[in-house]
């Protein structure tokens, strides 16, 4: 009875400082150079916003940080791709945003150099002033996007950009979509076994030990929330990453428990995925931090600190 007694005291005690440190609204925060991009001709321009109706049929979110020597041929491949697509339908329109999150590195010159190239109708630079985290980073891409449809996609090249098309037709499955929102999920599970054999016990004790936490505590039905690939149609991404908190790796959980909050129906789709060396995740101490936001998430919802309301216009 101690013992229960002092898990209890112990979990009062995690839930008060989880509420009382807990942010009330999400940072929708934009400095003021971030409101712009550059065109290809080097003249600012007012980013558009999700709130606007789209115009392209696809935007592809990738948000970079000191991405500058590995993203060259990946990105140079997803151009491509892009416009493999669209001479194969020339009523095909698209986007790609690079979001530059505070790189050390030239992330931005490099991806501006794109820009260049194709024109800024096509590729477009968002280069924040600090570094907010890969969930922040998606969110001020998402937030300045144009299309019906919105794909995130990590500068690495880890999950193959044809993949898309697998994702298309796991959200037109999921039709009709409840007030036009629907989420395709990108997943890894179906090659966990291939993956075992070459991890250490205890790289994959912390996986099995994550994917606990996330089912007990966060998001049901899911067995891989953390894969970068993933497609929203505008209005699920405006509900969803309008209601976001976490800005670093849990980021992906929180915007699930959101889009199973307001029942926005989720596919989740096999991918192809290659692991890609420079990796900016530090297992243990990345395992500890995501444990601990899951906890917070929850704890927070649960006592009220944070709560899900309808869509908030950015500031």
């Amino acid at each position: 009875s101690r013992l229960c007694a002092s898990a209890a005291a112990a979990l009062i005690l995690i839930s008060f400082v989880a509420f009382i440190t807990a942010t009330k609204m999400p940072h929708l925060h934009q400095y003021e150079e971030e409101k712009f991009f550059l065109n290809a001709r080097g003249q600012k321009e007012t980013l558009p916003s999700i709130w606007d109706s789209p115009t392209k049929q696809l935007s592809v979110v990738v948000p970079s940080y000191n991405e500058e020597k590995r993203c060259k041929p990946d990105f140079i491949f997803l151009v491509f791709y892009l416009c493999f697509l669209q001479k194969q339908d020339p009523t095909f329109t698209y986007e790609v945003i690079v979001v530059d999150d505070g790189s050390k590195d030239q992330t931005s010159k490099v991806a501006f150099k794109y820009c260049q190239k194709y024109g800024s109708d096509k590729v477009r630079v968002i280069t924040l002033v600090k570094n907010r985290g890969k969930g922040g980073a998606v969110r001020m891409g998402i937030f300045s996007s144009r299309g019906e449809k919105i794909l995130m996609a990590d500068a690495d090249g880890a999950t193959k950009f044809p993949d898309v098309e697998k994702l298309e037709k796991g959200l037109n499955d999921l039709q009709p979509w409840p007030d036009q929102m629907a989420i395709a999920c990108g997943s890894r599970a179906h090659l966990e076994k291939e993956s075992i054999a070459q991890r250490s016990y205890f790289r994959t004790l912390l996986m099995y030990g994550f994917h606990f936490l996330v089912w007990f505590l966060c998001v049901k039905g899911i067995r891989d929330t953390q894969c970068g690939f993933k497609l929203l149609t505008r209005e699920a991404a405006s509900r969803t990453f309008s209601s976001l908190h976490i800005e670093r790796w849990a980021f992906d959980v929180e915007l699930l428990y959101i889009a199973q909050f307001f029942k926005i129906p989720i596919a989740e789709i096999a991918v192809n995925w290659t692991e890609i060396e420079g990796s900016k995740l530090v297992p243990f101490w990345s395992w500890l931090q995501m444990g601990k936001d899951l906890l917070f998430i929850r704890l927070r919802y649960l006592t009220g600190a944070w709560r899900l309301e309808q869509t908030r216009k950015m500031n």
